[in-house]
C-alpha cells in the first residue's frame, strides 16, 4: 500500500513538472509583443453608449492613420499600434468633437479611454492602462493551477470596454493642467527691439489652465511703475484656444495703459501736470491648418486701437505657408503687415506659450510725431526661406522684401532742437523718438548652425539687408525735414556669430551673439519684420537663464534671468550741427535687465 501511494505521488509530481516545463517552453516560444493598443467607450452626458461615433487616430506628425466607428455598445479599438504618441478625435452629430493629444502607447499595453460627448464640452479621459503581455501570471500558469483540485479557480477581471453598460470612472474636472509663471524684474535702461519698445514694468505673471479637457484659457499681466513717470502702469492679456485634431484656433484680447513722462505733457500741451496716456487694445485671431501631408498654413490677424492724443485704428493680417520638401528640408513663405510677428518663429524653451504671452504684453507700438500728430510705425514683409538639415548641421537661406512707414528712430537731441512737433520724448527711456519717414528695402540672409555635441550649438549668419543710413554732412538748421533728407535707405552687410549652450550639471542656459558690420553710418538695422528664429541682432548681446535649487516641498521651481543688450554701446551715430551742437542717433540702446521667475 505504501509503495502504491508513493508511486502515485511521484507520478503526480512528474506530471506537474512536465506541465510546468511545457508551459515555460510554450511561453519562451511566444515572441515578445512589441505593439500596443488604444481602446475606449464613447458615452453621452448621461453615460449612455453612443453607436456610430467616428473615431480618428492621428500619429505624432498629426496625420490621420486610422478611422473606425463605435459599435452598439459605444466601443472602439485600435490594435497593433507601434509604441509612440498618438492623438484621438471623436465626432458625432449633435455633439461637439472631443480631442486628446499625447496618448502614450507602450509595448504590450492598452490605453483605455472614456470619451464623454456633450453639447457644450466634450472630454476624453484616461481610464487605466491594461497589461497585454508581461503580466504577473500568464494563461499557461493559470491552467496549471486549475489542474490541481486543491486550488481554487483563478478569477478573471472583465475589461471595462466589454461592459455592456459602462459607467465612467470619474467626471472630468472643470480646471486641469494648470501652469503659471510669476516674474519680478528690474534693470537699467529701457529695453528696445527693432519692432517696438518693450515695457518691463517690474512684475509680470501668466496663468494657463485647461477647461474641460480641450479648452485652454490663459491670463497674463504686466504691472508696476513706469521707469520715467513713477505712476502705475499695466498691461493685461486674455486668450482662449480649443484643440481640434491638432488645429488650435486662438482668440485673444490685449489691453495696455501707460502714463507718459511729464516732459511729454510739456512738449505737447505746455503743461507738465497734464500727463497724456498711451492706451492700446488689440483683438487677435490665430489659426493653423494642415492642407496636406506636406503643406501647413498658419494665418490670422490683429485689430489694434491706439489712443495717444488721437485715436488710431489699423488691421494687421499675416500668413505663413510651410512646405516639407523631403526629410530635413522645407520651404517657407511668410507675409506680415502692420505689426511684426516674431512669435511666428516659435521656440523650444520650457513654458514657451506662457513666455510668448509675456513677450506680447511687453511690446508697445513704436509711436512718433510728424508735424505734431502721432504716427505708428508699421511694416509689410514678404519673406521666403529654405532650410535643410544634414546630420548635425542645418543650413538656411532666405530673401525678403520689406516696406516700413513712419520709421521711429531713437535720438538724443539738445533741448529746443526740432521744436516744431517732430520730437517725441521716449516713453521708456531718457532719449526721444524721431519720425524718419517711409522706406522700402530688399535683402538676403544665409546661415548655418552646427551642433557641437548635445549641449552646445554655434550659428554663423551673413546677410545683405536694407537699412537706413545717414550722410556725413553737417545739419545746418533745426528743420526736421532737413534731417529726414539726410536719412535714406541703403544696403548693409553684416556677419553675426551666435553660440547657444547649456551646462548639464547646473542647468545654466546661455545665448551670446555678436555682430560685425561695415563702417558705414547706419541709423536702423535691416529686416525689422523678420519671422525667422535666427536673426541678426546689433552689437554684443548675452542672455542667461539659471535654475535656482529649491526645496522639494515648494510647489514651484525658480529661475534667475539676465538680459544684456548691446553691451559695447555700438551703433551710436553722432551728427554735427552747424551751430556746434551735436545730436545722436541710436540704433539699439544699451540696456541691462535681470529678474527671478517662479514657475509652477
Amino acid at each position: 500500500m505504501f509503495g502504491t501511494k508513493t508511486h502515485k505521488t511521484v507520478a503526480t509530481l512528474l506530471w506537474g513538472m512536465a506541465c510546468i516545463l511545457e508551459a515555460n517552453v510554450s511561453r519562451a516560444a511566444t515572441p515578445l509583443q512589441l505593439s500596443g493598443a488604444i481602446t475606449g467607450v464613447v458615452t453621452d452626458a448621461l453615460g449612455i453608449p453612443q453607436m456610430g461615433a467616428t473615431v480618428m487616430l492621428y500619429n505624432r506628425q498629426e496625420r490621420m492613420s486610422e478611422k473606425v466607428s463605435t459599435n452598439d455598445r459605444g466601443e472602439f479599438r485600435f490594435v497593433s499600434l507601434f509604441p509612440d504618441l498618438y492623438s484621438i478625435r471623436v465626432t458625432l452629430a449633435t455633439f461637439l468633437p472631443a480631442f486628446r493629444q499625447n496618448i502614450l502607447v507602450q509595448p504590450g499595453m492598452r490605453s483605455v479611454l472614456n470619451v464623454n460627448l456633450n453639447g457644450v464640452f466634450s472630454t476624453i479621459q484616461f481610464s487605466y492602462p491594461s497589461l497585454e503581455n508581461g503580466g504577473l501570471m500568464s494563461d499557461d500558469w493559470k491552467w496549471v493551477l486549475r489542474s490541481s483540485s486543491a486550488t481554487r479557480p483563478v478569477l478573471r477581471f472583465l475589461d471595462k470596454t466589454l461592459d455592456p453598460n459602462p459607467t465612467p470612472t470619474h467626471r472630468s474636472a472643470a480646471f486641469t493642467d494648470t501652469r503659471g509663471i510669476f516674474k519680478v524684474s528690474a534693470g537699467e535702461g529701457g529695453l528696445f527691439s527693432s519692432v517696438g519698445n518693450e515695457a518691463d514694468l517690474g512684475t509680470a505673471f501668466a496663468l494657463a489652465t485647461s477647461l474641460y479637457g480641450n479648452n485652454m484659457v490663459q491670463v497674463s499681466g504686466n504691472v508696476g511703475y513706469g521707469s520715467q513717470t513713477g505712476v502705475p502702469t499695466a498691461a493685461f492679456r486674455t486668450s482662449y484656444s480649443r484643440n481640434l485634431a491638432g488645429e488650435t484656433p486662438e482668440f485673444s484680447l490685449t489691453m495696455r495703459q501707460l502714463f507718459a513722462p511729464a516732459r511729454l505733457g510739456a512738449s505737447l500741451s505746455g503743461n507738465e501736470s497734464a500727463l497724456p496716456m498711451l492706451r492700446t487694445m488689440s483683438a487677435a485671431f490665430d489659426d493653423r491648418a494642415q492642407v496636406s501631408d506636406d503643406i501647413s498654413v498658419q494665418y490670422g490677424f490683429t485689430m489694434d486701437s491706439v489712443v495717444f492724443v488721437e485715436h488710431l485704428n489699423y488691421l494687421s493680417p499675416y500668413a505663413r505657408l510651410v512646405y516639407a520638401i523631403s526629410d530635413g528640408a522645407q520651404l517657407e513663405f511668410a507675409y506680415t503687415s502692420g505689426n511684426a510677428r516674431p512669435d511666428l518663429a516659435g521656440t523650444t524653451s520650457p513654458d514657451s506659450d506662457l513666455q510668448r504671452d509675456l513677450n506680447s504684453l511687453a511690446m508697445f507700438p513704436s509711436v512718433s510725431l510728424l508735424a505734431g500728430r502721432p504716427k505708428i510705425q508699421r511694416g509689410e514683409e514678404y519673406e521666403m526661406t529654405y532650410s535643410r538639415k544634414i546630420g548635425s548641421r542645418t543650413w538656411y537661406i532666405s530673401a525678403h522684401r520689406e516696406s516700413v512707414t513712419n520709421a521711429a528712430l531713437s535720438i538724443v537731441a539738445p533741448a529746443g532742437v526740432f521744436s516744431g512737433g517732430d520730437i517725441l520724448p521716449d516713453l521708456f527711456s531718457d532719449s526721444s523718438i524721431f519720425n524718419a519717414g517711409d522706406y522700402r528695402t530688399t535683402g538676403y540672409t544665409a546661415a548655418v548652425t552646427q551642433n557641437l555635441g548635445e549641449h552646445v550649438s554655434a550659428t554663423v549668419l551673413y546677410g545683405a539687408t536694407g537699412a537706413l543710413t545717414v550722410d556725413k554732412r553737417e545739419l545746418d538748421s533745426n528743420s526736421p525735414d532737413e534731417l529726414r533728407s539726410m536719412i535714406h535707405a541703403g544696403r548693409r552687410h553684416a556677419a553675426t556669430t551666435r553660440v547657444t549652450a547649456t551646462i548639464p550639471r547646473t542647468g545654466t542656459h546661455m545665448i551670446a551673439s555678436y555682430q560685425l558690420t561695415n563702417d558705414r553710418r547706419w541709423a536702423m538695422p535691416g529686416n525689422l519684420y523678420s519671422t525667422q528664429a535666427i536673426r541678426q541682432t546689433p552689437g554684443l548681446n548675452l542672455y542667461i537663464r539659471q535654475p535656482i535649487p529649491g526645496f522639494g516641498m515648494l510647489p514651484w521651481r525658480m529661475e534667475a534671468t539676465a538680459d544684456l543688450r548691446n553691451m559695447l554701446a555700438q551703433g551710436y551715430l553722432p551728427i554735427n550741427m552747424s551751430n556746434g551742437q551735436q545730436l545722436l542717433l541710436v540704433e539699439s540702446p544699451r540696456s541691462f535687465r535681470g529678474g527671478i521667475s517662479f514657475i509652477f
